[in-house]
């Protein structure tokens, strides 16, 4: 079981690129759930309603394995980039 699992590790970093991307994907999921709505409640809902339902899991791994990949070789984003983080609307 070792030796699978070792052998599995190391196809899978030869695979990869590890190279650190711009997570497009991810931050435009991000900023929709921002601008989704001007109530928090709403956003803080929609949030954890896409952490439940591994929304964010999905498209951090579809950046990771697919899209920043993509980047790495072509040169090109394949997701043009969604800008600045809004933030949040929440009072101190």
């Amino acid at each position: 079981m070792k030796k699978a699992f070792l052998s599995l590790a190391l196809a899978l970093g030869i695979l990869t690129t590890s190279c650190l991307g711009p997570d497009n994907a991810y931050h435009s999921v991000k900023n929709w759930n921002a601008n989704l709505s001007d109530t928090d409640v709403v956003n803080e809902v929609v949030f954890l309603a896409m952490v439940i339902i591994p929304v964010y899991g999905i498209v951090l791994l579809g950046d990771y394995v697919i899209f920043n990949t993509i980047t790495y070789w072509s040169g090109e984003n394949t997701i043009n980039d969604p800008g600045a983080f809004p933030g949040f609307t929440s009072k101190d």
